[in-house]
This record gives C-alpha cells, structure tokens and sequence, in this order.
C-alpha cells in the first residue's frame, strides 16, 4: 500500500462517519480549551479562596503548560502500544478526574497538583485525537473532518472569558471545573461506541531517555518563556532557566540520531509537506496564541469592558469559523493548499493586523465585521496547515508526526502569548505609563502579526498539486463513457 494517510481498522467492513468521529474528538478538544481560557476569568476568585497574592496563581496555568511539555512526545508511541481508542479514553478520563480534584481543592499546591494531571490527560486528547483522525478517516474526506475538529477548538476559547464570568459571579469558581465532568463522560460513552480502536505494531523499545531530555529541554524552554513573559523572575534567572532548555534540546538531538525510533523524531522534516507546515504553522500560531490574549485585555483595559462584554464580542470570531466549515473544502479544492495558504494566510493576517485600530468609539458593528472576517479566514488557514501537514507522512510514521506536530504547536502558541506579554511590557515600560493602554496593545497586536508575516514565503515553497489527493484540486474528471453505436441492420 502506498503512503496512505488513512488506515482502515483492522476487520472494519463500512469506515465510520467521520463527522460522527471529528465531533468526538473536538468534543475532548472543546472541553481543554473552554478549561484553560476560563480559568484565568476565575484567578483572583481562587486566590482569595487559597489565601494567597493573585500573581501566584499563576503557577495553576504553568504547571498544565509543563505537564503538556513533558508528555505530548510520548503520545503517539503510546497509542500504538496500546491502541488510540484505549488511550483516548483514558486521557478524557485523566482530565476529567484532574478536574475534579480542581473543583474540590483546598490549597494552591493540591491544585498545583490537580493541573498537571489535568495537563497529563490534555497531553494525550489532542494528539491521539487527530491520529484517530488519520488513521480511520478517507483521504478525500480529512478536510472536512479538519474543519469540523477546528470549530469546537476555536469557540471554546471565545466563550471562556463569559461562561467564566458568569459561573465565578453568580456560582462558584468551583464550578468551572465541575463543567468538564459531563463532558468528559459523554466524551468516553460516545468514543467506545462509535471509534474503532486502531494500533500499529510496535517492535523498537520505548524511548525512556529521550522522553527524559525532551520533556527536560520543553520544560525549560515553556517555563522560561512564560517567566519572561509575565517579568516575575530576574533576568539572570529567565537566561539561565532557557538556556538549560537548549543545552538539553542539543543533547536530545545527538540521542535521537543514534536512537532508532526517537520520541521526537526530527527526521521527518525532511517530508516538504510536513517541514512546510511546521514552519509556516508555527509563525501564524504565535498569532493565534496572542490574539485571544490581546483582545481581552485591551477590551477590558483600554476601553474599560467588564470580562463579560468582552467576552460577547470576541464571540463573533467563533461565527466566522462555523461559516468556514462549509466553506473549507470547496475552497481547497477549487484553489488547492498552496494558493490557498498563500492569500488566505495574507488575508487572516491583516485581519488580525486590523484589531491594532480598533478604539473605543468604534461602532461595534465594524468591530464585529473584522471579528467575523478574521474568524474565517485563520479558521480556514488552520484547516490547510493541519492537513498538508501529514499529506505525504508514511502510515507507519503518522504517530511520531502526530506527536511531532503538537509538540511545536503547544510550544509555539504560548510563544505567542510570551511575545504579546513581552512586548507588552516593554511599551508601557518605555511610555512610562502605569498600566496598558490601547496605544500600547495596537503595539503588540502589530507585532505578532508581522511575525505572521512571515510564514507567507513559507506557503510560496509548497508545490503546486501539494495535498491535491486530499483537497480533490487538479483532479481530472471522470471520463465519459463513448457512446454505443446504433444497431445497424443484422446482416
């Protein structure tokens, strides 16, 4: 068989349908993104409840980050050892008892403690996921499937900042943890039912070392780059702290080259497809990463909006992603991946490039129009970069590139959010104001949409019928039959 994208399980006569196996997976996704964005809603609650300064909770965000670092690498060898459907449902199950433990905490460490379980559980859903994907949905039909994942991704962070506002004002904090749990349940019931549980054989030994200097190296990278972000160690500190993280990244690449099946695996960059979509991806993702971020706060801090008005705003980029879902594989097919990622990309930059002029004597209708516009256009953008990405990964390669993949798309996101908080701060520092302005968010949004920039010339190098057996472009139509000549006279 050649390099299939998808396998078939084992002994499955009919392939499931894959929107019923997309909304399952998003289901999971939903859940751990609605989680991270409402939790920061819900910190000065906590901290009042923990006794503790409000800056210290923020050790409840970087220990999920770490745990996910630590993690995300060995998802992909796990789900061949022991079946995706296996440890998919035990990673809703992880989080769903991580979250639990949240709601009932009583003390900043036990929900210290709580996270990184949670965050244990959040390392394997995403991944495993979308090797499920891969593995049990057509070729012809993963773009769709893509798109129909993306939508519950992308609102879940929308509507984190009101749902979290409503439960911490009139509930408890408590109960945005509480949430998760019948998600999580209906998330198993539905994923035993409906997905098939498929493995690939597995003969090398698992790499123990590897996962030890990765996780090492991720940790240190992810939790200087928050620390820098957020300016609550010296620089001194911040330096060492992230210069440990590449020592260690060296030595794993000197392991990973002796190591027959590494749990990052760097030679899969040799693939153009998947090296394109990793470095172009991860350029659009530090936007992605910030923009949720920005928004927020200049909402709130530059023009005054309590978190829930903003948060009803910030909603209308979840409809442009829902419009986008129909829209995704005709687009592709019509223009192909690397058109599509080239004006398209140029598009969803500028629109988030547009929120750098948003005032507070904006009509909010122009501000809901630019929304809506950029909900699209990166929702789309997403959908290209998540599927050419595994367009020519061998079968028997797509879980080390599963695990590959989210790895840069976890670390390059919260480089996002590093650089918006940095550039943030280096503004207001210099202006010498007290707090952020508008002035000095259209700095930042400016800045991480130039970064974004430059995933354009990226996209230019993808060739032309790049992915064209997922998107159907430059597909010849079916032949016409020739017509039968009429019956002449029996002779």
């Amino acid at each position: 068989m050649s390099n299939d994208l998808v396998g078939r399980a084992a002994g499955s006569a009919q392939p499931r349908n894959f929107r019923i196996t997309a909304l399952i997976i998003s289901s999971a996704l939903f859940m751990e993104q609605l989680d991270s964005t409402v939790l920061t809603t819900a910190l000065p609650a906590m901290a009042e409840t923990f006794r503790v300064p409000a800056l210290h909770m923020s050790l409840a965000m970087t220990s999920y980050l770490l745990s996910l670092a630590v993690f995300i690498p060995a998802s992909g060898s796990l789900a061949d050892r022991f079946g995706a459907r296996r440890v998919f449902c035990w990673a809703i199950a992880l989080f769903t008892i991580g979250s639990v433990m949240c709601a009932e905490a009583n003390s900043l460490g036990f929900l210290v403690f709580a996270r990184m379980l949670q965050g244990l559980g959040g390392a394997m859903m995403v991944p495993v996921g979308r090797l499920v994907l891969l593995r049990t949905v057509p070729k012809a039909d993963f773009v769709s499937a893509m798109a129909w994942v993306l939508i519950p991704a992308l609102i879940g962070p929308i509507l984190g900042p009101p749902v979290g506002g409503l439960m911490v004002s009139y509930l408890s904090w408590r109960w945005i943890f509480y949430i998760n749990v019948p998600i999580g349940i209906i998330g198993i019931a539905l994923a035993l039912i409906f997905i098939d549980d498929v493995r690939e054989k597995t003969t090398g030994r698992f790499d123990f070392a590897g996962l030890a200097l990765a996780g090492i190296s991720l940790v240190c990278l992810t939790f200087g780059l928050e620390m820098a972000g957020r300016g609550v160690a010296s620089d001194l500190t911040i330096g060492a702290i992230i210069l440990a993280g590449f020592i260690a990244g060296l030595i794993y690449l000197q392991h990973a080259r002796r190591h027959p099946d590494p749990i990052l695996d760097f030679r899969l960059m040799r693939i153009p497809t998947f090296r394109l979509s990793v470095i172009a991806g991860s350029l659009s993702r530090i936007m992605a990463g910030a923009a949720p971020f920005l928004l927020p706060l200049m909402l709130q801090i530059g023009f005054g909006m309590s978190a829930f008005e903003s948060g009803m705003i910030t909603f209308m980029g979840a409809i442009g992603s829902m419009v986008m879902k129909a829209a995704a594989s005709p687009i592709l097919r019509r223009y192909g991946f690397r058109s599509t990622m080239i004006w398209n990309g140029l598009v969803a930059t500028l629109s988030v490039a547009a929120m750098a002029a948003f005032r507070p004597d904006w009509p909010l209708w122009t501000i809901y129009a630019v929304l809506l516009i950029g909900g699209f256009f990166q929702s789309l953008q997403f959908v290209a970069y998540n599927t050419i990405a595994y367009a020519d990964v061998p079968r028997d390669r797509m879980s080390a590139a599963t695990s590959f993949y989210t790895t840069f798309q976890q670390l390059t996101l919260s480089l996002g959010i590093c650089i918006a908080s940095a550039t943030l701060a280096a503004t207001v520092g210099l202006a010498g104001h007290d707090h952020a302005t508008t002035a000095d968010f259209t700095i930042a949004i400016l800045v991480v949409s130039a970064v974004a920039l430059l995933a354009i010339p990226a996209c230019m190098r993808l060739p032309l019928d790049a992915g064209a057996d997922m998107s159907g472009h430059l597909a010849k139509p079916a032949a016409k039959p020739a017509a039968k000549p009429a019956a002449g006279p029996a002779e």
